[in-house]
């Protein structure tokens, strides 16, 4: 992964200056842009000590290659990547039971994005991210996520099985989602410690990453699809964990 990395639009600088401003390195700002948004922002950038300049639209354009940028592109430090150790540590100090989303093998990073952005609505604890064969968190994620990255204890290991096995130790029931299993997600005992595998775009869970699942689950579906994008699958899973856990 590069050093820094541009992020796109109001959300993602919005969110980085408010957890973690040291990591904003300077802000280009779209010339002509004098609507309240911008004028606030730049309230909270001079206030912050962060630099920004003024750039032509094209200018932007070519920076942002293609992407939307809405006015305002940031060149951040990305957030350090946790590990393994991180992870065990970090759940070892949780005062609650774990909602823990684990993507293995996502390669969209807009996918990747999504289900990011997912899971901060739903309150889940940690994400795990298998380092190998994953999209990086890029621009692209940061955009897709709309912020919620900034506010998301984010892991990635080496070796995805070795750490399902390592929170089943620690008494986390892990869930993963295949759309050929005959159970319904809807059926299973969510209200405990969670965690909710979902696979790549085309394969889905990996062999043996299934195999090392305590239970293999799917949504019922009526229509005539084979299966749901991995970030609607994602949602759709943590929210109904956060519904049954609150009903309780």
């Amino acid at each position: 992964m590069s050093k820094t990395i541009n992020i796109f639009g109001f959300h993602g600088i919005e969110s980085l200056i408010q957890n973690n401003p040291k990591l904003v390195l300077k802000v280009l700002i779209q010339k002509g842009r004098k609507d309240k948004r911008i004028i606030d922002l730049k309230k909270i950038l001079s206030s912050n000590k962060i630099s920004f300049s003024i750039a032509d639209k094209d200018s932007m354009d070519k920076i942002s290659e293609g992407e939307t940028h809405h006015g305002i592109i940031s060149e951040v430090i990305p957030p350090p990547l946790l590990n393994e150790d991180s992870l065990l540590d970090s759940i070892s100090r949780l005062n609650q039971d774990p909602l823990i989303l684990i993507l293995d093998s996502i390669q969209d990073p807009r996918n990747m994005g999504a289900c990011l952005r997912s899971a901060n609505a739903a309150g889940v604890s940690q994400v795990i991210i298998n380092k190998d064969g994953s999209s990086p968190i890029n621009a692209s994620v940061h955009k897709t996520s709309a912020g919620a990255i900034n506010n998301l204890q984010i892991f990635y290991v080496t070796n995805l099985s070795r750490t399902i096995k390592e929170i089943q130790k620690r008494g986390i029931w892990v869930v993963g989602l295949d759309g050929s299993s005959k159970t319904s997600l809807y059926n299973i005992n969510l209200t405990g410690s969670i965690a909710i595998v979902v696979g790549s775009e085309g394969k889905g869970i990996r062999q043996l990453i299934k195999k090392n699942c305590d239970q293999i689950a799917s949504i019922p579906m009526t229509g005539n699809i084979e299966s749901l994008n991995v970030s609607v699958a994602a949602a759709i899973s943590l929210f109904e964990t956060k519904r049954q856990k609150e009903s309780t």
